[in-house]
């Protein structure tokens, strides 16, 4: 399983790493390890070690004051790993991405390679960002995108997000406040659930974790989202009982390649289809031709993924473009096929 750890669950006031927080959770990890389950580790609190050890109350605002944070609170994070889980007889290895690396395929398989190697040979991988070069072409934006990317590039037989929240809370903040247990479905009402956060440390927000768990249910994935802080959650949640939030997976998961195209880019335009090219690719695995086309949106060049939206503006699948955008009219005059069934996922 992918476990992805909070900045909120593993730093403390200061924005110093909470030692006595992390050994719980180490002793938890370790607890699953003996159960004979592998894990990954996502950590985030590399900027949040970094602010503490650099004397700064605030997140800092500038790109390279981010970065020097990240260098500085990457190497105290891993130290700590280090120590902690080697208490236990157990070894860590640090494993530093960027979108790019996920995003190229030749690279893509080298991170799922080094990931199962580190596995096979009993080491627990600790991913985290590559914060001290990553800029906005390069980052995933969040280190919940990235546990549920890490997920599906294994892939895993589950997603785990520990954060300073009890679960999905339906009327957040309100007296009639209450967990949802489980998710069969994410639709508008779940996402209107979702808050971003006011920490000086953390990104994103319950927000970012829905973002996540659409990724990772779409790939057959289910997801966990549990109280960090709980000394006994992850015991709890391998035993069953009723705690923090359970996103059930779709039925018919993506598999490798198109796990790949659905969610490792950033579309570069969108095309827009009518109805019946909608229902085509959606219901009989047809490959789009140029004459349900309706819009495009660009520039975009050949072998770059697009986005497929239907009338209404809904996203509702993607795939990889046989052609450049500028060479749409040409698709049309012959006929052409835009997007083969084999490199187009339905979301």
């Amino acid at each position: 399983m992918v476990i992805k750890l909070g900045t909120g669950v593993l730093t403390d006031a200061r924005n110093h790493p909470d030692l006595k927080q992390m050994e719980t959770l180490v002793s938890q990890l370790v607890a699953l390890r003996k159960l004979g389950k592998e894990i990954v580790i996502v950590s985030s609190g590399a900027v949040g070690a970094g602010m503490g050890s650099m004397g700064w109350e605030r997140r800092p605002q500038t790109l390279a004051d981010l970065q020097a944070c990240a260098a500085v609170g990457q190497t105290r994070l891993m130290h700590t790993y280090s120590d902690l889980f080697s208490k236990h007889g157990l070894s860590v290895g640090q494993v530093l991405l960027t979108h790019a690396d996920l995003k190229h395929h030749e690279r893509h398989l080298n991170a799922r390679n080094t990931l199962t190697a580190l596995l096979d040979r009993d080491f627990i991988p600790i991913v985290n960002e590559n914060d001290a070069v990553s800029f906005t072409e390069l980052k995933f934006g969040d280190n919940d995108t990235l546990s549920a990317l890490v997920a599906c590039l294994i892939p895993v037989e589950l997603l785990v997000i520990l954060t300073t929240a009890d679960g999905l809370i339906e009327d957040f903040a309100t007296p009639e406040a209450k967990r949802i247990s489980e998710v069969e479905r994410i639709d508008e009402r779940i996402m209107a659930m979702a808050r971003g956060t006011t920490s000086v440390t953390a990104t994103g927000g319950m927000t970012t974790k829905i973002e996540a768990a659409k990724i990772a249910v779409r790939s057959g994935i289910p997801m966990f989202i549990g109280p960090g802080r709980n000394a006994t959650i992850l015991r709890d949640m391998a035993e069953g009982a009723d705690v923090g939030t359970v996103f059930l997976p779709s039925k018919k998961g993506l598999k490798g390649r198109k796990r790949w195209i659905a969610f490792f880019h950033r579309p570069k335009g969108s095309l827009t289809v009518d109805q019946g090219a909608k229902l085509a690719l959606r219901e009989n695995g047809k490959s789009l031709l140029p004459g349900g086309v309706t819009d495009i949106e660009g520039p975009f060049q050949s072998g770059e993924v697009v986005r497929l939206l239907d009338e209404e503006g809904t996203e509702f699948a993607r795939g990889i473009a046989e052609s450049d955008s500028a060479s749409f009219q040409t698709w049309k005059d012959h006929g052409e096929e835009i997007i083969h069934r084999d490199n187009l996922v339905i979301l």
